[in-house]
């Protein structure tokens, strides 16, 4: 029986996976988790075999998640399930540690053979996504997104998703100050000059779709 931690900040979407995955198909949802920080606690205290992760949730969000998950416990392997099927978010996520990488839009099918595979030790990549990865490598194809450390990027995500500086300091455990520094630079790297730019940026790339 292959063991998988839910985790979502929409009820709706656990439930609906949870009974998916509840048709005798060797696959048992052991526990549920609403943002990174539950899930994190969740795989510390029991671990599961398999993850399934979304990416855009309050907290830490699903990125900083898989990474910490990863190192906390290399043997549970995370599946990135979102809407997001567009670079910078496929490759970022695998170099994060990330197994597979699903869409929302997946058949159940997919899930369950993605589930497997990567507890079997391997991985998992929807066509569309592996799609989406490969024309990212290609010249004039890439993100300027690219240019962004990971703590950029988890900045850069939070203020899209509505978070006043304070609560990213608070969240991340960063100084206002600090806050304030990366923002900048998003700024500098990004070539935009307010927070209205950003968000058209990232409306461009589609990382604005579930945002909350």
């Amino acid at each position: 029986m292959i063991t998988v931690l839910l985790v979502d900040d929409h009820a709706l979407v656990r439930s609906g996976i949870r009974a998916v995955l509840s048709q005798g198909n060797g696959i048992r949802v052991i526990a549920e988790a609403e943002d990174g920080e539950s899930a994190i606690d969740l795989v510390r205290q029991n671990p599961p075999d398999v993850v399934l992760m979304d990416v855009n949730m309050p907290g830490i969000g699903g990125m900083e998640a898989t990474r910490r998950i990863v190192r906390l416990n290399p043997k549970v392997k995370v599946i990135i399930l979102t809407v997001h099927n567009e670079e910078p978010y496929p490759t970022r996520l695998f170099k994060a540690g990330a197994a597979g990488y699903l869409t929302k839009g997946c058949s159940v099918e997919e899930m369950v053979q993605a589930i497997r595979q990567v507890h079997a030790g391997g991985h998992f990549v929807s066509n569309a996504i592996a799609q989406s990865v490969a024309l990212s490598m290609l010249p004039g194809h890439e993100s300027p997104l690219e240019r962004l450390s990971q703590r950029e990027m988890q900045v850069f995500m939070m203020l899209m998703r509505g978070d006043r500086p304070q609560q990213i300091s608070d969240t991340l455990h960063l100084s206002p100050k600090t806050v304030s520094t990366y923002r900048t630079r998003l700024f500098s790297k990004l070539g935009v000059k307010s927070d209205a730019d950003l968000a058209r940026l990232a409306m461009r790339y589609g990382l604005l779709e579930d945002a909350k």
